[in-house]
């Protein structure tokens, strides 16, 4: 098995400093956040921003500024979001892909979100698509249902790969969309080409038990507070990196020890990291 990529999803567009104290908002506190997170074991970051209120933004200089701040202090992969927050437009989603980001995600389908529906139609997944080819961004296929899978295969057979390789997330647990259910995770996985990698996401409750199927058949796993605010059930994680640093030692144990960046970026196939690129 190829070492763990963790990725950490530490910001999110949902999560508030209410519901969680050590969410990071400003650009200094994304920056510091994603160093200590490096220091823990993760390998790559997974971004979305706030603006001065701590609202969900897609601003490019938002983006910029948080960019910045986390290349000031370490090497670890960027890969910005295109999801952003409910109710955004196409183009607001789009601004960060401005700043050619080594990584960005792309959700190929509409998917239900509790009381609220995550748009993503034919022509809004092809722009995407499109725009990260351009850019040379590598996307990362966001599902959260199988039929996503067949989408994503399409914009590829359409219009060619945007990589040497194809990398997705599967995303588990999400109120309306496929829970994290090992069964789920392993007919995922097998419905992927050959050659693909791949990392996974447990939502909530569902966050231990998806990491560890997924570190059971060899994938990568990714955390943090946009996905789940707890330690334990009941007790709030201090910081993403104490999410981190557990999943690290327990990959530890089980003989799977942490990719760096650069390692994970061979794993990926991403080339090496040149230090002062813009991310």
């Amino acid at each position: 098995m190829d070492k763990l990529i963790i990725t950490v999803a530490g910001v999110g567009a949902e999560t508030t400093k209410e519901a969680q104290p050590g969410l990071p908002v400003t650009a200094a506190e994304i920056g510091a956040d994603a160093a200590r997170c490096r220091e823990a074991g993760a390998a790559m970051y997974h971004l979305h921003v706030r603006d001065a209120d701590a609202n969900p933004t897609q601003a490019r200089e938002v983006f910029a500024a948080a960019i910045e701040e986390i290349r000031k202090r370490t090497d670890i992969i960027i890969q910005t979001s295109t999801g952003g927050a409910m109710g955004m437009t196409a183009d607001e989603r789009l601004q960060p892909l401005e700043l050619a980001p080594e990584m960005a995600s792309l959700t190929t389908g509409t998917a239900n979100f509790g009381e609220d529906v995550f748009f993503n139609d034919a022509a809004l997944m092809s722009e995407f698509y499109q725009r990260m080819q351009a850019k040379g961004v590598r996307p990362e296929f966001e599902i959260f249902e199988a039929g996503q899978i067949d989408n994503a295969l399409k914009l590829v057979k359409k219009y060619g790969p945007a990589g040497p390789l194809l990398h997705w997330d599967f995303v588990l647990g999400v109120p309306g969309s496929m829970s994290g259910e090992p069964r789920n995770l392993m007919f995922l996985v097998d419905r992927i080409p050959e050659g693909s990698t791949w990392t996974c996401t447990g939502i909530g409750r569902w966050h231990m038990p998806v990491t560890m199927t997924a570190l059971a058949l060899g994938g990568n796993v990714r955390l943090g507070f946009e996905d789940n605010i707890f330690l334990h059930k009941g007790v709030l994680a201090k910081e993403n990196a104490e999410l981190v640093g557990r999943v690290a030692r327990i990959a530890r144990e089980w003989d799977r020890p942490c990719a760096t960046p650069d390692e994970a970026r061979q794993i990926l196939k991403l080339g090496e990291y040149a230090a002062g690129q813009s991310g």
